[in-house]
């Protein structure tokens, strides 16, 4: 009689339990599809691309126009679009083309990294790989992949309507949930061949509190950046380290009501993401002290010296991309750099949580 296997029926056998190293790299190479899917995206917007494919075909539209009349009936549906009146009006067919181009291989980048997520899982949940206590939540993360789908289209019908911009709101959310997809994987990962430190000692414990109030900032620089990108903010005050002249500009607190000043506020935008950056600027070298004093693995110690040389890295693309108004490939790489900081920042908390197997 054939046997039923669901995510909790996960004993494994022993070898297998022993061995989690192939589950572990399936992980860390879906977390590269994801850097690479955010990055991709970050090109998409920037490019003004996102509005060029106007339906949500998650079967069929894995196929791009494979002929002049597909082509023209793709194009045909943009020019009913906000995007194309307003902004676009007049753009001819090979344009359309390579803005078309980004929108399908960050939707295409999207159903492979379904792929790559859900065969795997079924293999190794066939054969019984997955270790006790993870088959749940691999099955949680493949399906915030299916609800990141779902809001990335949410996010796109918001610019099919009356304004040709998507929401600031659903944009931001699109990106939180890609970095919260990637903090899970990579967090898994790093648990199948690691085991929990046992010390508890003083040094260590604040030391750890300060790699979670490093995670956490880093984490509200994505929040505040998915803003500024929403609203374009990063084309406005382009000098450094003064907004204008001002450590505050005036115009901070310019709308009303006043709480939309922190998401429609180009202003406040970024006066919030420079901020973060100040903040992760002290933080940072202050947690690496700690860590760096603590009897801490080398793992975590070398951790915080990736931490601090890539915050350093981050916060020089993020002056240029503002002082040079916004080039795409430095904008591009400030975006990756956010993902590589993030991962960074979640690795040190993990290192100072646990120790290797």
């Amino acid at each position: 009689m054939a046997t039923l296997v669901t995510p909790g029926a996960l004993s494994a056998t022993a070898p297998d339990r022993a061995r989690p190293r192939a589950v572990a790299a399936w992980l860390l190479v879906c977390c590269a599809l994801v850097f690479a899917m955010v990055v991709v995206g970050g090109v998409t917007r920037l490019t003004h691309s996102g509005l060029s494919i106007v339906e949500w075909q998650p079967i069929v539209g894995t196929f791009p126009p494979s002929n002049d009349a597909e082509w023209q009936r793709a194009f045909d549906l943009y020019r009913q679009t906000p995007e194309y009146k307003l902004v676009n009006a007049g753009m001819a067919l090979d344009e359309f083309k390579r803005i078309f181009w980004w929108e399908y291989a960050h939707r295409l980048l999207g159903r492979l990294i379904g792929a790559a997520f859900l065969l795997p899982f079924l293999y190794f949940l066939a054969r019984r790989r997955i270790p006790d206590g993870y088959g749940w939540k691999l099955a949680g993360i493949f399906a915030l992949g299916g609800a990141q789908g779902a809001l990335g289209w949410f996010m796109v019908k918001s610019g099919l309507v009356d304004d040709p911009r998507v929401s600031p709101f659903r944009l931001t959310a699109h990106l939180v949930l890609a970095f919260v997809i990637f903090a899970a994987m990579l967090w898994v990962a790093m648990s199948l061949i690691t085991t929990r430190d046992a010390r508890d000692d003083t040094l260590a414990r604040s030391a750890r509190r300060w790699a979670i109030a490093v995670l956490a900032l880093v984490a509200w620089m994505v929040v505040t950046g998915g803003f500024v990108a929403g609203i374009r903010a990063g084309f406005a005050y382009n000098t450094f380290p003064l907004m204008n002249g001002h450590v505050v500009p005036p115009e901070v607190l310019m709308l009303e009501p006043w709480w939309r000043n922190p998401f429609w506020n180009m202003a406040t935008v970024q006066l919030d993401h420079r901020i973060g950056a100040w903040l992760l600027a002290i933080v940072v070298p202050l947690a690496w002290w700690r860590v760096v004093r603590s009897e801490a693995s080398p793992r975590a110690r070398i951790g915080a010296h990736l931490v601090l040389t890539m915050l350093a890295v981050q916060i020089s693309l993020g002056i240029a991309t503002l002082l040079l108004v916004v080039p795409l490939p430095l904008a591009a790489a400030h975006q990756a750099g956010a993902v590589l900081l993030f991962a960074l920042a979640l690795h040190l908390c993990h290192a100072l949580e646990t120790r290797s197997a």
